[in-house]
């Protein structure tokens, strides 16, 4: 049952995208990467939230709150924050300058040599970090979920290459023939059923931990068991300590939310700045309220392996095992293929979007720009079309290699970003504050930023008593260097000025600064409330 639950709502989603997306344009470069420029909020709401809410999110920050309770809602709450900053501040920027990628901006601004730097870093970035870390994860719940390894009668890592590879065929089918309004369609399916699904787990787990009370109790008794698992702040024993809810943590939700190619491409897409400023504030609020999903099931996990000898033994100590153990436990079997076939949805959103920003930062910032700029439509998309099969291939082979048996893994993976999401905010920022900065000043802060991170990442430096507070002086240092560059000569003769070049009407949606400001004090208060 829940097998053949599981395929009819994978194979029903497929079906629809295809109804809807069919006919729309797709062999043109606009259509494939950017869906004609004719996303809705309601479609840019659900990608965006659904690329981000897949398995480093729903496994992986639930492990994170396994281990460390409340305090690990950061990277939910804070996002909620960026995205308003993302809406208000970033937004209208890039639609003026009607961009595809985050280094078309950069070619805007600084020139060829930070447009090819950026496009590389980005490609290698997704391929070896991002896509490894979703896939192992995603094969990591999914094998929970459907307790694969005793259905198919294969070994731990059997089952997970197994689960890697479905996972990456499925997905890459969505962005390397149904480009970014396909990959926006299924998202926002999968979206809602994401939703839906995740508040049942909630639900029925807290149930669960109630045994027989009401869901209030259930919260009552699992504070009572460990007084700190509903504190928003973080010890200093925690890897997200309430200090650095002001520094990395802040820069790595600022960078993921404003200039990570992988996520905003689809902000790109928007008819229009009013639409993309809705969709964005909408994804905000739902980032805001995320917790409820992607963090109490999680605290609840770790009160029930204290608790429940039986649910103890089935998780084995591993935290990254705990959301699939829970949707193994506490769901009606009839609703356990239609929750797995989302989470693939969820799986499959992340992968086949950073295939679609991987195929767009190659095809147009490489092979268009540089390569064979005479290319036509139809030669850039299939040139697109084979970097997703490349890097998907890669991150296929890599994705049990990097993270198996590795613990912590949702703060290793955020540590990893932090190496080349630091360096490029700083240069964006640089290039906002100093209006004469150029390119050789941001290549230069580019590779000695890049540097330092790794240097520092890799080595487990403990400057400055953590590593997000590391990211955060790295980050201002960076800044400074640039500023410096500039003060010593290396600027433009005339200051940079935006052009327009009339891509999407960029009428503001009248209600942002508003809704924006409530999105914030919403925020706050969340973290107000939950002050212990």
């Amino acid at each position: 049952m829940t097998i053949a639950t599981f395929f009819f709502f994978t194979a029903l989603v497929a079906v629809a995208t295809w109804l809807i997306t069919r006919g729309g344009g797709e062999a043109t470069d606009e259509g494939y990467f950017l869906a004609g420029r004719s996303l809705t909020g309601v479609f840019i709401a659900g990608s965006l939230l659904l690329t981000n809410l897949s398995t480093e999110q729903l496994i992986g920050l639930n492990a994170a709150a396994f281990d460390e309770g409340l305090s690990v809602m950061a990277w939910e709450v804070v996002a909620g924050i960026s995205l308003v900053a993302l809406a208000l501040i970033f937004l209208p920027r890039y639609l003026k300058s009607g961009i595809a990628t985050i280094p078309q901006l950069f070619q805007e601004r600084y020139g060829s040599g930070v447009q090819i730097a950026t496009t590389g870093i980005f490609v290698v970035a997704y391929m070896l970090i991002l896509l490894p870390f979703v896939l192992y994860l995603g094969a990591r719940g999914l094998s929970g979920m459907l307790q694969l390894e005793s259905r198919l009668g294969l070994s731990e890592i059997q089952t997970l290459w197994t689960v890697i590879i479905f996972i990456a065929i499925v997905g890459g089918g969505y962005a390397i023939w149904g480009g970014l309004k396909a990959v926006a369609v299924s998202d926002t399916f999968n979206g809602a059923g994401l939703l839906i699904g995740g508040l049942l787990i909630t639900y029925y787990t807290m149930n669960k931990v109630a045994d027989g009370g009401t869901l209030f109790s259930a919260f009552t008794k699992i504070a009572e068991h460990d007084p700190d698992a509903f504190r928003s702040l973080g010890t200093m024993q925690e890897d997200v300590s309430w200090p650095t809810l002001f520094t990395g943590v802040l820069l790595l939700n600022f960078f993921y939310w404003s200039t990570n190619q992988q996520i905003i491409q689809r902000t790109f897409g928007a008819k229009n700045l009013a639409e993309g400023q809705k969709g964005v504030m909408l994804a905000a609020f739902f980032k805001i309220c995320a917790p409820l999903i992607l963090v109490v099931p999680g605290i609840a996990a770790a009160y029930l392996v204290d608790t429940d000898p039986a649910f103890a033994e089935v998780v084995d100590g591993k935290a990254d095992k705990a959301y699939g153990a829970l949707v193994a436990s506490v769901l009606p079997e009839a609703l356990g293929g239609f929750f797995a076939a989302v989470v693939v949805g969820s799986i499959l959103s992340t992968f086949n979007s950073v295939l679609n920003s991987s195929a767009t930062l190659f095809s147009l910032d490489i092979y268009k720009h540089h390569l064979r700029p005479e290319a036509s439509t139809r030669e850039v998309v299939i040139t697109g079309q084979l970097c997703s099969f490349i890097v998907g291939l890669i991150a296929v082979i890599l994705a049990p290699t990097l993270f198996y048996g590795r613990e912590e893994i949702f703060g290793f993976f955020q540590k990893l970003n932090g190496v080349y999401f630091i360096p490029i905010l700083a240069i964006m920022i640089a290039g906002m504050l100093h209006k004469k900065a150029d390119g050789l000043s941001a290549l230069t802060t580019l590779i000695v930023g890049l540097v330092i991170m790794a240097v520092g990442t890799f080595s487990g430096t403990t400057l400055f008593g953590s590593g997000y507070h590391f990211m955060a002086a790295v980050f201002v240092g960076l800044i400074a260097l640039q500023m410096t560059l500039a003060a010593l000569g290396l600027r433009r003769d005339e200051p940079y000025v935006q052009k327009d070049v009339g891509a999407v009407d960029l009428t503001p949606w009248r209600g942002a600064p508003y809704v924006g400001t409530g999105l914030i004090l919403f925020a706050i208060g969340v973290y107000v409330f939950f002050v212990i």
